[in-house]
């Protein structure tokens, strides 16, 4: 027996006042395709990031997670129907004398193990998702950071071509940087990139004083060619732009292209060769 769900939002982010108490919601949905109800957990953790790469650290408690303190659910243990949707509420109640800046958490969702099917036997197989929260509590925030890196490859054998920046926030509050990606074929001038299931543009969260490592990949893209690419990006308030013209070039092209230049050497070399002979039996 499986218990898949859907949660929305994955994320949010929020602004708090000391003193004030904020409500939101998240909701679960179970499939259409479910044969049965699901029945969930709701449980509230700290949320950080470990790595340039972020990976997300659910257990480790500092000064920047204390909200999970201040948080509660309304109904923390629940049951979906097949092909209908649960809000769970929760409530967050910031202190007074909360520090101002960035507090984060993950409400994570898992079907319930204290529930049994109908036959009486244990739910064995778990599934968990988190909807992380960003909340920004009003107060001494401190603004800081910069854009490290806007790097596009200039040569690739394989596709896709993957796109990176990198970077560095000093303050005390989370940042969104902004990447915007146009592609577009080199000879023809095609539009790649943005088209209407993609318009190229999405949004990276950089935590506080923290560096991040941001990558993306772009498909869609001839395997042999020249395209256009162009990322920029904005970041508190400062922006960037990496323009290359990226050739893409399978290594068995490569290598044939070598191959053909080494033939053609090895023929001219040949011939040379048998043009001396020629010329010295004359002489």
């Amino acid at each position: 027996m499986e218990n898949t769900f859907t949660l929305m939002p994955m994320s949010q982010q929020i602004n708090l006042t000391p003193g004030e108490s904020y409500t939101g919601y998240i909701t679960i949905v179970n499939p259409v395709d479910a044969t049965e109800d699901f029945s969930y957990k709701v449980s509230i953790s700290p949320y950080s990031v470990i790595g340039e790469n972020y990976t997300a650290d659910l257990q480790t408690v500092s000064g920047r997670n204390e909200i999970t303190k201040w948080i509660t659910i309304s109904e923390p243990t629940g049951t979906v129907k097949p092909n209908e949707s649960k809000k769970v509420e929760f409530t967050i109640n910031t202190p007074s004398n909360a520090p101002g800046g960035g507090q984060y958490a993950a409400l994570a969702v898992s079907s319930n193990p204290a529930n049994t099917d109908s036959d009486g036997v244990a739910v064995k197989n778990i599934f968990e998702m988190a909807s992380l929260i960003y909340a920004n509590v009003a107060g001494d925030i401190k603004r800081g950071g910069e854009i490290l890196e806007n790097n596009v490859p200039g040569f690739v054998a394989v596709t896709p071509i993957q796109v990176t920046a990198m970077f560095e926030n000093t303050g005390n509050i989370h940042e969104v940087a902004t990447i915007i990606l146009k592609v577009s074929n080199f000879f023809t001038g095609e539009v790649i990139l943005p088209t209407e299931e993609d318009d190229g543009q999405f949004s990276e969260i950089v935590m506080p004083e923290s560096t991040y490592f941001a990558s993306r990949d772009i498909s869609n893209l001839p395997a042999l060619g020249v395209v256009k690419v162009n990322q920029t990006i904005y970041y508190n308030g400062s922006s960037s732009v990496s323009e290359r013209d990226v050739i893409i070039c399978p290594i068995w092209f490569l290598l044939l292209v070598i191959a053909v230049f080494a033939s053609i050497i090895v023929f001219i070399i040949s011939r040379i060769k048998i043009h001396k002979k020629r010329r010295s039996a004359t002489l």
